[in-house]
C-alpha cells in the first residue's frame, strides 16, 4: 500500500467524506485527486473501505483506520520531542539564593551533556507553590528543602544538610540563643520564611517541645530577605547556613544547637527523563563538593 494513501485515507476517514477531508488536509490537494487515489487504495487491498454517500466505513475500512490512526495522529507528539532532543528545554524551580548562587555551576556541568541547552527558573519562598508547579507540569525539577514524607505525585531525593540558624544585627545585645529561649516568649519579630514551609515548621515544632513562644512573624519570600530585614534592625531572622563564608557587615550569626538541619535535595514527577536525571545527579556531586561532611 501507498503511505500517501493511507495518509489521505485518514483524513477521509476521520473528518468523515472526501470533501470534509479536502478542508482539513494541511496541503493543497483537490478532492477529484483523492477520490482517484481513494479508489487506487481500495484496488490495493481488494475491499471497498466507506460508502460514499452517506459516508460510512465499511468493517474493512474501520479496521484499517484503527491501524492507521495512532500513527498519524501520534506525529506531532513525536515531532516535538525530536525537537527537545535537539534542544533540550529544562525548566527549574527553588529558593532564590540557590538558584542563584549554586545552580549556575550544575547547569555548566549539564551542558557539558547536553550542549544546546535551554533554561527557565521560578524562584520562591513557598513550599506548597514549588509543589504545586511541579504537579501543573510547570517546572521539570526543584532544587528545594525536603519535606519530612515524599508529597503525594511527587519525588524526591536527598542532597545534602544546612544547619538553620538565627540572624541578629550586629548591635544586638543577645549573645545566643539561650539567651532567647530563657525569656520563654519572645517579643522581637521573627523575619522568616511563610509559616507553612519546612523551615519555620520544623523550627517551630522544637520551640513548642521547650516551652518557647514567637508570636510576632514578619513572612519574606526568600532568605535573602531575611538576612536584609535583620541588617535594616526589623527583628530577628531564621535562616539558613547556606554559605558559611557569606556574611553581612550588618549581621551576627547565632547557632542553633538542638535543631535539626534542614534536608536539601530534588523534587520532581513521575518518570524522571535523561535530562532531569542528570540535573538530580549534577545537583547531588555538586552538593558533595560544596557541603562534603553534610552530603549524602
Amino acid at each position: 500500500m501507498n503511505v500517501h494513501h493511507l495518509e489521505l485515507f485518514y483524513y477521509v476517514a476521520r473528518h468523515g467524506g472526501i470533501s470534509a477531508a479536502v478542508r482539513k488536509i494541511p496541503y493543497g490537494i483537490q478532492q477529484p485527486a483523492v477520490s482517484g487515489q481513494m479508489g487506487k487504495l481500495e484496488q490495493d487491498v481488494g475491499v471497498k473501505l466507506f460508502e460514499r454517500s452517506p459516508f460510512r466505513l465499511t468493517p474493512a475500512g474501520a479496521r484499517l483506520f484503527a491501524h492507521v490512526q495512532p500513527f498519524f495522529e501520534g506525529l506531532d507528539e513525536v515531532a516535538g520531542e525530536l525537537r527537545r532532543a535537539a534542544q533540550p528545554e529544562l525548566r527549574i524551580g527553588g529558593a532564590e539564593v540557590v538558584l542563584r548562587d549554586h545552580l549556575p555551576a550544575v547547569v555548566q556541568g549539564l551542558r557539558a551533556d547536553f550542549p544546546k541547552l535551554r533554561f527557565s527558573l521560578r524562584t520562591t519562598g513557598f513550599q506548597a507553590e514549588v509543589e504545586a508547579w511541579l504537579r501543573a507540569g510547570l517546572i521539570d525539577v526543584a532544587y528545594t528543602p525536603l519535606p519530612a514524607r515524599v508529597p503525594a505525585g511527587l519525588q524526591m531525593t536527598r542532597f545534602t544538610t544546612l544547619p538553620m540558624v538565627l540572624q541578629v544585627h550586629r548591635k544586638s545585645e543577645i549573645k545566643s540563643a539561650d539567651e532567647l529561649w530563657a525569656r520563654k516568649r519572645i517579643t522581637e519579630p521573627l523575619i522568616c520564611l511563610p509559616e507553612n514551609s519546612e523551615i519555620v515548621r520544623g523550627f517551630f515544632r522544637v520551640l513548642k517541645r521547650r516551652g518557647v513562644s514567637w508570636p510576632q512573624l514578619v513572612e519574606t519570600t526568600s532568605l535573602d530577605l531575611v538576612t536584609r530585614y535583620v541588617a535594616n534592625g526589623d527583628g530577628i531572622g531564621l535562616n539558613l547556613l547556606v554559605n558559611p563564608k557569606a556574611k553581612s557587615r550588618e549581621v551576627r550569626v547565632l547557632p542553633l544547637p538542638g535543631f535539626a538541619p534542614v534536608t536539601m535535595g530534588a523534587l520532581w514527577r513521575g518518570e524522571a527523563t535523561a535530562l532531569q536525571t542528570a540535573a538530580i545527579e549534577g545537583g547531588r556531586t555538586y552538593a558533595q563538593k560544596v557541603w562534603p561532611e553534610q552530603a549524602g
